[in-house]
C-alpha cells in the first residue's frame, strides 16, 4: 500500500486542476482536448472509487448463478459460453438480474450522466 495522496485522490486533483485553472484559458481544438483529458481522468477515478466493490458484488452475483467460483473475468467467460450454448437464457432464475445489475454498474463508471441511467436510478438502482 502506498502512503496517501492515493490514486483516486491524484486523478481527481488533476481533473479539478485541469477543469479549474487551465481550462478557461484554452480555446478552440486544444480545449477539446483538454475536455477529452478531463473526462478520462474522471472516469478512472470513477472506476478507481467503484471497481472493488461493484466486483465483488458482480462475483458473488456469478457465483450464485453459475455455482463455480473464480475470478470476474473467469465467471463471466463461463457466463458466456453457458448462454452461447444455450444452458442459460432469460428465463433462468437470476441471470436478468445479474445482467442489469451489472449494466448499471458499469453506467455509473462510464456514463453517470446517460439520461436513461439516471431514470432507472430513479426507479430505485
Amino acid at each position: 500500500m502506498q502512503d496517501e495522496p492515493s490514486p483516486i485522490e491524484l486523478t481527481k486533483s488533476v481533473a479539478d486542476f485541469l477543469r479549474n485553472d487551465i481550462s478557461p484559458l484554452i480555446t478552440g481544438h486544444q480545449a477539446f482536448k483538454l475536455r477529452v483529458a478531463i473526462n478520462i481522468l474522471d472516469l478512472v477515478t470513477r472506476q478507481l472509487t467503484r471497481e472493488e466493490d461493484s466486483d465483488a458484488a458482480e462475483v458473488g452475483r456469478l457465483r450464485a448463478l453459475l455455482g463455480i467460483d473464480g475470478s470476474v473475468t473467469e465467471l463471466n467467460r463461463v457466463l458466456a459460453d453457458r448462454i452461447a450454448k444455450g444452458e442459460l437464457d432469460l428465463a433462468t432464475p437470476g441471470l436478468a438480474d445479474h445482467l442489469w445489475a451489472t449494466t448499471m454498474d458499469k453506467l455509473a463508471v462510464d456514463q453517470p450522466n446517460y439520461a436513461s441511467y439516471r431514470r432507472e436510478l430513479g426507479r430505485g438502482w
